[in-house]
């Protein structure tokens, strides 16, 4: 059994896949996971040697894939990793977190373009109620600072501290491979994308493992390279759709009731400012779905139902 490997799960990522692989290192297996990415991403795969691809036919969503590829290393330790990421170094200090086997994962610093760290992304708090609220109210947009955002984006963490954390981004993250088994792995229900991650971290906590930040492993990401391709129309109903997802899933009967309606309330506020910009009716229709899924969670009860439209099944893929 070889003690680490790298899962990459890639949607139209021709031009950021190549950088990405290159950046790796030679002695760990490495495995790519493509969800039926319509550009030249699997021809730059298949220059690369000792990298095995894995070619989906359609669009199965960030977490079946990243399943796939998990499920086809035969290591100790797996680390996740988006194709617009470049790791700088520090992969064997975040297997080496990952060998406790009371530690699930294990997350290191996200640096952007400059070099600086990405506060705010790179590690958060798993979301409560209030945080989700400000957010699809639009309260964390008018004040970034506030104290319920500030709480849940780790504005107070030390970027260069090791330390006990909740929710590093997937976007680089270092599994135990065991404890993801025993998990059951990422709930693929979360599709196409967002939320997967979040919700593999709760469950992680709530079984009792640990989750580590390890500031000495590094990768410098881009973010969000496939968002561009993708209508705002299914970027919005994934999104909100994932996040009632997660509510319904994670959330008592009250909180979860509150999240709901402040995604309708959201709605109806971000219908108006995006008829007014646009000048369009459009906006109308896309928040009317994304106000029917929030009434279907309501109705729903606590059963963590998923409601993401079926457009969404072959759409956007890994989004980060």
């Amino acid at each position: 059994m070889t003690h680490i490997g790298v899962v990459v799960v890639t949607y139209n990522s021709e031009h950021q896949i190549g950088d990405c692989l290159d950046s790796l290192p030679s002695a760990v297996d490495i495995v790519v996971v493509d969800n039926a990415s319509r550009d030249g991403t699997r021809e730059v795969v298949g220059k690369r040697t000792g990298v095995r691809l894995i070619a989906n036919p359609w669009n199965r969503g960030f977490a079946a894939a990243a399943n796939q590829g998990i499920g086809a290393l035969d290591c100790e330790c797996v680390l996740l990793l988006n194709p617009d990421a470049r790791l700088l170094g520090g992969a064997g200090a975040l297997a080496a977190e990952c060998s406790d086997p009371k530690t699930a994962a294990a997350g290191g610093k996200l640096l952007d373009s400059a070099l600086a760290p990405q506060r705010g992304f790179m590690v958060r708090r798993f979301p409560t109620g209030a945080a989700l609220a400000c957010e699809v109210l639009g309260l964390n947009r008018l004040r970034p600072g506030n104290p319920v955002n500030r709480r849940y984006r780790c504005f107070d963490l030390d970027p260069d501290r090791p330390s006990d954390v909740e929710q590093p981004a997937g976007a680089f993250l270092m599994i135990r491979r065991d404890a993801w088994s025993a998990l059951g792995g990422f709930d693929e229900s979360f599709r196409p994308v967002w939320f997967e991650d979040v919700d593999f971290l709760k469950r992680a906590a709530d079984a009792g493992y640990r989750i580590r930040y390890v500031p000495c492993a590094s990768a410098q990401h881009q973010g969000a390279h496939s968002l561009a391709g993708v209508p705002f129309a299914t970027r919005e109903l994934c999104w909100y759709g994932n996040l009632l997802g997660y509510a319904s899933k994670h959330f008592p009967h009250k909180t979860r009731v509150a999240v709901c309606v402040s995604v309708i309330l959201g709605s109806f506020i971000r219908a108006v400012w995006w008829v007014l910009r646009t000048r369009s009716l459009k906006p109308v229709s896309i928040y009317a779905k994304v106000v029917y899924q929030a009434v279907t969670h309501l109705t729903a009860g606590a059963a963590g139902l998923l409601s993401v439209s079926p457009v969404l099944a072959d759409r956007p893929g890994a989004i980060r």
